[in-house]
């Protein structure tokens, strides 16, 4: 599915936010508990570093503190908050949403909040929704809250070298608006290739198999993935959708300044970066502190971008997210409030 957000009078990001958990985790820990080492570690996935929550800090936790800077930044007050979209695959709670536990935490009374599941491509799905529910008929050019917030380190088994050494938990937000002239979000593109939902899962806590003894003696509600074949899908894929996305909207690649991706593995991202095409663009790739962070990675590397001067009024920037599913979506958005 395309969708195309018109550039005039459009929405745009006013703010943005994030939040690390303070625990900081080595690859040598991570290491001696995957039966690896810390430069394989550092060799395969491009990860130093990661943070775990604390035993008291949840999804909500983590999204609360992001959103807060987020506001903060964006000079704007939860009160004035229309929408607010979490984007998570790890919720503090089957039910209710994470985003009505962030709702009141912040404040935010009159805005209808909900979340968004589309693993690692959450963030790209959300902001879309989000945006999309502020240029409808009688928005009135409210502001919108979208936060990506995962919690990782709860559903990983620490004994598996395909997953715990690339997993950290940690939340970034951005709060969304109206934007002069032309800034703003230029066209989302947004695909899943459902055939492919066996690469990445839980299998056990939801109603096909509810958690049980035996599940838990099984080990089903730990995260698991198939990571040759989920870097087969990005490597043939992610090229595909960025030059579809650059053609839909009009975007000639050597215009994109800067390129966030999903911090899915900073080895194979730096890989695939030569085959899309973006020779001119700034790739940014924070995954080397903080790791995988699932729906929470665009949204932390887009504030650790702005907290380093960038990007830039003017500047168009391309999003692109890929996760479980398999779901993968790019957000083309020019700068600037």
């Amino acid at each position: 599915m395309t969708v195309h957000t018109p550039a005039s009078g459009g929405t745009g990001v006013l703010g943005t936010g994030s939040y690390l958990p303070e625990r900081v985790v080595t690859n040598a820990v991570v290491g001696a508990r995957a039966g690896v080492s810390a430069e394989w570690i550092e060799r395969k996935t491009g990860v130093v570093e990661r943070r775990y929550a604390a035993e008291h800090e949840a999804a909500s936790d983590l999204a609360v503190e992001a959103a807060v800077r987020a506001l903060a930044d964006a000079g704007a007050h939860a009160r004035d908050l229309d929408w607010i979209v979490v984007a998570t695959s790890t919720p503090d709670h089957p039910q209710p949403a994470t985003a009505a536990l962030v709702q009141h935490r912040i404040g935010a009374r009159g805005a209808a909040a909900f979340d968004v599941n589309a693993v690692c491509a959450g963030f790209v799905a959300a902001l879309h929704t989000c945006s999309r529910l502020l240029a409808g008929p009688g928005a009135g050019g409210g502001l919108g809250l979208v936060v990506g917030t995962e919690v990782y380190s709860r559903i990983l088994d620490l004994t598996d070298r395909r997953t715990a050494p690339l997993f950290g938990d940690g939340a970034g937000a951005v709060v969304i608006g109206p934007v002069r002239g032309d800034r703003g979000f230029i066209g989302t593109s947004l695909r899943t290739d459902g055939h492919l939902n066996d690469l990445i899962g839980v299998t056990a806590g939801g109603s096909r198999m509810p958690a049980s003894e035996k599940s838990v003696i099984r080990g089903d509600h730990f995260f698991r993935m198939q990571g040759r074949g989920v870097r087969e899908y990005v490597e043939r894929e992610l090229p595909v959708a960025v030059a579809a996305s650059l053609e839909e909207f009009g975007v000639a690649a050597a215009d994109v300044a800067h390129f966030v991706p999903h911090q899915a593995n900073g080895e194979m991202l730096r890989a695939v970066a030569g085959q899309l095409g973006l020779g001119t663009a700034r790739i940014h790739l924070p995954v080397v502190r903080h790791g995988n962070t699932g729906a929470a990675s665009i949204p932390l590397a887009l504030d650790h971008a702005r907290r380093s001067g960038v990007p830039l009024d003017d500047e168009v920037v391309l999003l692109a997210g890929f996760g479980g599913g398999m779901t993968l979506g790019t957000t083309l958005l020019r700068w600037g409030r």
